[in-house]
Order: C-alpha cells, then sequence, then structure tokens
C-alpha cells in the first residue's frame, strides 16, 4: 500500500514500530529477531466505521450501548466513556486481522454522538485509543423518524440539524467576544457542534439515498465543515455533484448490505465505480443487529474485488485509504519504515474464503499466531 508490491520480502520489527521494509537480498535479520513467515503479507486492516466495543456480541440490552434513544441529537456522548475494549467482539474483529477500528456511537439519530479510534489489542485503554473524538455521527433518512417520535418528517429532521448549528456558530462568536467573567457557561452540546463547525472534528453523516446524500452537501456548502459521507448507497447516481463538494472521502456501506429500506437500491458495483471516478472510499463492517453484531470487512472488500475492484484497490479501501480519510495515514495503513507495526500473515489470498489470517501483529506485538 505504499508502492509496487514486494515479493520475497523482509519486515523488520523494533520497538513496535516498522524498523526497514525491502527485499530478503537486501536486509539481514539480526540473529536474535524471532522469524515469522507468511505466504501473503499486508498491513493490519482497517475498519472504518464500527460500532465495535459499544455493540456487544450478543443481543442483550446491556452491551448495545451505540444508540442512544431518549433524543434524537446527543452529540455531546462520549464514545470512549463506552467502549469496552474487552468486549468479545473486539477479540473476534481483531482474529480476523482488523488492527484498528473507527467505532462509536452508530447512526440512526440526527447526532448520535461522538466516535473514536482504536487498536483492537492493548492492556489499558489508554494503550488502545488512536483518537479519543474523530466525528460526530450524524443520520438522516428513515432511520432517524423510525427511531425516534422527534423529528418525524426528513425536511423537520434537517431544520433541527440546522437550527442547532446556527446556535452553535453565536456559541462560537459568544465565547470569542466575551470578556472573560461575562462567557457563557459551557454547553457541552454546542461545544462540539463549533468544534465541527471548526473543522477540529470531522463530521461524518450517515446518508444512503439519494436526496439524503445531496442534503449532505448543502449543510457542508452552508457551514463548511470537513465531511465524510457515510453508506452513501446512491452514491453511483451522484457522482458529479460529489466530485464538486470538498469531501474527506466515501465510507461507502457494506458490499454485501441487505437491501431495503433506504438500501434498497445498493449496487455491488458502487465500489468499482467510485474508483473509476476518482472519488477516494473505504469499505466498513457497519452495525448489524443480529450475532455476532458486526460484518468483516476483509470479506466486504473481498465481494468489491470479485465486482470489479481490482485486488490492490480493494486492499487499499481497508487499509491506506481508510487511513487517509480518518487521517490516520502517518501511523497505519501501509508497511513502511516508522509507522506503527500493525502486520497481517495469510496463508494465501486474503480475498479467496478458503484462505486463513494466521498471524495478527499490533504494535510489535503477536496477538494471534495460528492460522484457524
Amino acid at each position: 500500500m505504499a508502492g509496487e508490491k514486494i515479493v520475497n520480502g523482509i519486515i523488520l520489527i523494533k520497538d513496535g514500530k516498522i524498523e526497514k521494509v525491502g527485499l530478503q537480498n537486501e536486509i539481514t535479520v539480526p540473529a536474535d529477531y524471532k522469524k515469522i513467515a507468511g505466504k501473503i503479507v499486508t498491513p493490519g486492516l482497517i475498519d472504518a466505521h464500527s460500532v465495535v466495543g459499544l455493540s456487544g456480541i450478543y443481543n442483550y440490552e446491556h452491551d448495545q450501548d451505540q444508540l442512544e434513544k431518549s433524543d434524537a441529537i446527543q452529540p455531546e456522548l462520549r464514545a470512549f466513556d463506552a467502549y469496552n475494549m474487552r468486549e468479545k467482539l473486539v477479540g473476534f474483529v481483531r482474529n480476523l486481522g482488523i488492527t484498528t477500528l473507527h467505532t462509536g456511537h452508530g447512526p440512526g439519530a440526527l447526532a448520535s454522538g461522538q466516535t473514536m479510534m482504536v487498536k483492537t489489542f492493548g492492556e489499558t485503554l489508554k494503550d488502545v485509543i488512536v483518537d479519543s473524538v474523530t466525528t460526530v455521527s450524524f443520520t438522516l433518512g428513515s432511520d432517524v423518524s423510525s427511531n425516534y417520535k422527534k423529528p418525524g418528517t426528513r425536511s423537520k429532521g434537517v431544520a433541527i440539524l440546522r437550527e442547532e448549528f446556527i446556535k452553535a456558530k453565536d456559541y462560537i462568536e459568544k465565547i470569542k467576544n466575551a470578556k472573560e467573567e461575562k462567557k457563557p457557561s459551557r454547553d457541552l452540546k454546542l461545544e462540539i457542534l463549533a468544534k465541527v463547525l471548526s473543522g477540529e472534528v470531522l463530521a461524518m453523516f450517515t446518508v444512503q439515498r439519494a436526496p439524503e446524500i445531496m442534503t449532505a452537501l448543502r449543510l457542508q456548502q452552508e457551514f463548511g465543515f470537513k465531511l465524510i459521507l457515510d453508506g452513501a448507497a446512491e452514491s453511483y447516481i451522484l457522482i458529479n455533484e460529489i466530485k464538486e463538494i470538498p469531501l474527506r472521502g466515501i465510507i461507502l456501506h457494506p458490499t454485501m448490505v441487505r437491501n431495503y429500506g433506504d438500501t434498497k437500491n445498493v449496487s455491488l458495483e458502487t465500489a468499482a465505480t467510485l474508483k473509476k471516478e476518482g472519488i477516494t472510499f473505504a469499505l466498513q463492517s457497519g452495525y448489524e443487529g443480529y450475532v455476532p453484531k458486526t460484518r468483516i470487512v476483509l470479506f466486504e472488500a473481498a465481494i468489491a474485488n470479485a465486482n470489479g475492484l481490482p485486488f490492490e484497490d480493494a486492499l487499499a479501501t481497508i487499509t491506506i485509504n481508510a487511513a487517509k480519510i480518518l487521517g490516520i495515514e502517518d501511523r497505519v495503513g501501509s508497511i513502511e519504515t516508522g509507522k506503527d507495526a500493525d502486520i497481517v500473515l495469510f496463508d494465501d489470498n486474503p480475498f479467496e474464503y478458503t484462505s486463513h489470517v494466521c498471524t495478527v501483529i499490533i504494535n510489535g506485538k503477536i496477538v494471534k499466531e495460528d492460522c484457524f
């Protein structure tokens, strides 16, 4: 993911970082280094949007914290206040090669809360956090009206969001212009929305249908925030409109998402279409309402590859592209000297269902070492 593939290569790891990368005949392996071999070696996989760790592996209310249903607008909710690093679902995805998660409050509310980025292995929460506040998660579409009595219609929902953004702009001005003794009291909701408007925190809009995609683009033009389109099931019919807006990128729906409701018109070929049109995108696992509560991005990328997306481009959607959209490409997403030593070893082509994840390394530590 940082140039041409290397055949018969060597990766040296030291102190949790990638020390050297190159051909076998160019690198000498120190005698005291543990040696691990794999047929195919990739960067650690990145799930660009998940609720793992807030959503647990079972169908019990006590391990489902991804969506608070008391209010449709709660951007002040912090993912790291609810994230369970020891949740079995974290181990489940780790054993399938996912080393970094962008997770947190999920779709379904106008503003459901904040997201975070974590590694899938560590001793403490401090060890695993890559970024404590990455985006505020917004949703437009029928999911909102099905979860909340208010706002009801789509236009009402957008009007409420616009009103909150205007309040946040006023809040910024009051903070900026007021004397110290007359500054307004802290308002956690407006405070985080102000960070969205200033570009300090990304805005991630889950929008599936064309009307909602267009609304998100209009809101970005009106308020100027840094926008990630999430889901974007009907993005293939709005290519020109999407190209006109300064997006961070698209976190595309899982390739195999079920086609009903707002995702009725999904296409298996959307990933290939976005690549052809030069639009930066990543793939995600999303959220599923059944055990084990998540999809696996490795499998989603494999299906995209089978439907027109070239192999290396498919791998990029769950490695370097995801890292770039989320702003962590200086640490993860490719096998380069100085980056975090997050590495996955396979016994064959990663996108073949008969292949296995044999070894997973996170921050230089072997966290899985078998092929089953």
